[in-house]
């Protein structure tokens, strides 16, 4: 079975308490522990210390990022996680710097990624509605999709060279939410997925 690290990026703000991220990263630590998969969870908000988070990258063999969607990314305190965990990891240990060589300076940026063979998988949760992405004539995302929003995200996870799992989401949380709904196509997207 596989070793799963399990991100809780949620940071706590007056009008978002966290509930609904905090039960997912629980039902997935759950749901994947049942099925025999070796389980650790971190949840960014109570703090991280950087080499033993750079050891929870070289242990897993999927990374699943829970996170709500803050101004069209991660919250500030999982931007600043990556920040001083994988830039401390560019030493080898999640990557070899950025890939390039110096006999073709220009060439393989990002190449350099010391995690192939693993896996990340992203679990967003949007304030959006699901009809917002996908279709030209919406005014904001005008056509691109979820993953298309979140493409530095998974630049970020491919330069240490993990291939990605498809991302699920749950949408309009905080005007429209169906918990229990998200809560069973979560369970079906982890059992077709791990």
């Amino acid at each position: 079975m596989n070793k799963i690290l399990i991100i809780n990026a949620h940071h706590q703000y007056p009008f978002a308490e966290g509930r609904l991220n905090r039960t997912l990263t629980q039902q997935a630590a759950e749901q994947l522990a049942e099925r025999g998969h070796e389980i650790r969870v971190v949840t960014v908000d109570k703090g991280w210390d950087v080499e033993a988070e750079i050891e929870n990258h070289q242990w897993a063999d999927t990374v699943l990022l829970q996170t709500p969607v803050n101004w069209m990314g991660v919250p500030w305190t999982f931007k600043k996680y990556m920040d001083e965990v994988y830039t401390a990891g560019m030493d080898g240990r999640l990557c070899a710097g950025d890939g390039r060589h110096s006999d073709a300076p220009k060439q393989n940026y990002g190449a350099g990624g010391s995690l192939s063979g693993k896996q990340y998988m992203l679990s967003l949760t949007f304030n959006a509605p699901e009809e917002s992405f996908n279709d030209p004539q919406e005014y904001l995302f005008q056509g691109k999709s979820v993953d298309d929003l979140f493409f530095p995200m998974h630049m970020n996870f491919r330069f240490f060279g993990m291939e990605a799992l498809p991302t699920f989401a749950c949408y309009d949380v905080m005007k429209a939410a169906d918990a229990e709904s998200d809560f069973r196509r979560y369970e079906a997207h982890l059992k077709e997925h791990f």
